[in-house]
């Protein structure tokens, strides 16, 4: 009697709903310590209490096929049915990660694939840690946002095989749902909105400090540098390295073009060789005509 479903509740996909779940871990559930002490005249109110006290999530473990806590609570929940608002409540529960899982599954069992999808998919969302029992019971570690996604793609989860899903293009395009919006993607609009404000923003500073600048480029003194003594009003000396670099590049050019062609100073001392030499041609011939004369005026008179 104690592992009869309630009269009153309808039947989900067309069957008992304790026959979601398989008949060896069902009886496996009946014989557990934790349903027949802890689970023994639940309630709806009463089943929130033992929600809160979960530690871990899990299926059956252990070589003998034993079923964790969570398993035996969603069997439970199948036992008396509670009403969707209670379901719907667990789902929306923030403070308990176990109780929205709890809720979850819950509502992945016995809901519609509209249901399912509406109720499930902002569960995404959330990326709270828990704890898994695998089947040699360890421990893993499992995020919420992770556990949601098996319970929508995949078709067997904590060893229950879970009821056929529409896809969710096919309720769209019957308008059953609406295309999802993730939140992420609300992220990357607001980032390009506040991107191409930014940019905007930078190209107006731009365009009137663009303007300034040649303004002020006449008027602007740094006053934080060290004045400089008054520039001459006209060219500036050249430094001695410079006149030595001049003075190269003269004797350079001086001696290539001594090399080619005679200079005018060259010239000069060529003439002046020429004239002196002439000069003194002449006064030799002067003195012979001299002597030659004086010679005859001595014969004369001695004649």
């Amino acid at each position: 009697m104690a592992n009869r479903t309630v009269k009153e509740a309808p039947t989900i996909k067309g069957t008992n709903p304790q026959y979601l779940i398989e008949k060896i871990i069902r009886s496996r559930i009946y014989d557990c310590r934790y349903w027949k002490e802890d689970c023994f005249a639940l309630t709806a109110e009463l089943i929130v209490d033992k929600a809160v006290e979960l530690k871990h999530i899990g299926g059956v473990s252990g070589g003998n096929i034993r079923p964790s806590p969570f398993l035996c609570l969603i069997l439970k929940m199948l036992q008396i049915v509670p009403e969707k608002d209670i379901v719907v409540e667990f789902i929306k529960n923030e403070e308990f990660k176990y109780v929205r899982a709890l809720g979850a599954f819950y509502m992945r069992l016995v809901g519609t694939s509209v249901e399912i999808y509406k109720y499930l998919e902002p569960l995404y969302n959330d990326y709270r840690k828990m704890k898994r029992l695998n089947r040699e019971e360890k421990f893993e570690l499992l995020h919420m946002d992770e556990f949601i996604d098996e319970l929508l793609r995949e078709e067997r989860v904590l060893d229950v095989q879970l009821p056929r899903l529409q896809k969710r293009t096919v309720l769209e395009e019957n308008n059953q749902l609406e295309p999802r919006q993730s939140v992420l993607d609300e992220d990357i609009d607001d980032d390009n909105e506040l991107s191409d404000e930014a940019e905007e923003e930078d190209e107006k500073k731009v365009k009137p400090k663009e303007k300034t600048s040649e303004k002020s480029k006449k008027n602007w003194k740094d006053y934080d540098k060290p004045e400089r003594s008054p520039s001459p009003r006209y060219a500036r000396s050249s430094s001695p390295r410079e006149k030595s670099s001049k003075k190269r590049r003269r004797s350079r050019s001086r001696s290539k073009s001594r090399s080619r062609s005679p200079t005018r100073e060259n010239k000069k001392k060529h003439s002046s060789r020429h004239e002196h030499r002439d000069k003194k041609d002449r006064d030799r011939d002067r003195d012979r005509d001299r002597g030659r004369e004086k010679e005859k005026d001595i014969y004369n008179y001695q004649g």
